[in-house]
């Protein structure tokens, strides 16, 4: 039996905590396509799929720190 997946969906606040990223940051990663985009709920009202958010951090092709040059 396969691990059930955890797509509940999670706001802002919970994306910024879970990342450790800023806002401006979250939002311009999404921009470049780094990021999962957030999914639209309600007219003014968006969130993030948790399981997408989790499989970010834990990708180690993710990097949460900025590129060091010379690295």
């Amino acid at each position: 039996m396969a691990a059930p997946t955890n797509d509940r969906l999670i706001r802002l606040n919970d994306v910024l905590h879970i990342t450790g990223l800023s806002r401006s940051t979250l939002y311009r990663k999404i921009d470049e396509g780094s990021f999962p985009k957030q999914i639209r709920i309600a007219a003014r009202c968006t969130a993030w799929r948790e399981s997408d958010v989790i499989a970010w951090v834990g990708n180690p092709m993710t990097s949460l720190r900025p590129h060091e040059p010379g690295a």
